[in-house]
């Protein structure tokens, strides 16, 4: 391939083009080249201004919002240190389920894989629904109940996804040796 490219170089040697540009290219371009920034700076000035205030406006309005709804929330760990430690092992055993199936996320499976996480979606939005039913109602024990039912429907979700992936990869295992023998 080296010897190749050599060929290629000395063949056409005589083709390249070494010519220096006219004198005064340089300062030609670089005066056109300021007055085209210069041109850009007064037309997008005025929009990135704009555009940095909306930004700002949005920023502390979302970040207004976001606390806001954060004391509308009371979770378990509010309640006890029972529950608090009841809630720290759900969310534990939650994300160990989670960061194993991500680490065995294929291409061929990330269906499957993205159709479990939108009913996990689903299921952490009731969560949140249920944390402000629960400052709602004095930490009524059934909203804690309903609170504990959440997160273990979270983990059957996520250890029906495991075992689906299990029977995933033998079903690949077994259809690629199928192949093989065809």
């Amino acid at each position: 391939m080296s010897k190749d490219l050599e060929n290629i170089f000395k063949k056409s040697q005589n083709e390249f083009d070494f010519e220096e540009p006219n004198i005064g290219h340089f300062e030609r371009f670089e005066a056109r080249l300021k007055s085209y920034t210069k041109s850009k700076k007064s037309i997008k000035g005025v929009k990135w201004y704009w555009l940095s205030a909306a930004a700002s406006i949005l920023l502390i309005f979302g970040f207004w919002l976001g606390n806001n709804k954060i004391q509308n929330n009371i979770e378990l760990t509010d309640i006890s240190p029972k529950m608090e430690e009841t809630q720290n092992f759900y969310i534990s055993a939650i994300q160990k389920e989670i960061e194993q199936i991500q680490k065995g996320r294929t291409p061929q499976n990330k269906k499957i894989i993205d159709d479990a996480f939108k009913q996990l979606d689903i299921l952490e939005k009731n969560h949140q629904k249920l944390s402000i039913e629960l400052k709602e109602s004095n930490e009524d024990k059934r909203v804690i109940y309903a609170i504990i039912t959440n997160f273990q429907m979270q983990i059957e979700v996520l250890q029906n996804l495991v075992e689906q992936l299990e029977e995933f990869k033998v079903f690949q295992k077994v259809s690629l040796e199928e192949n093989e023998i065809i």
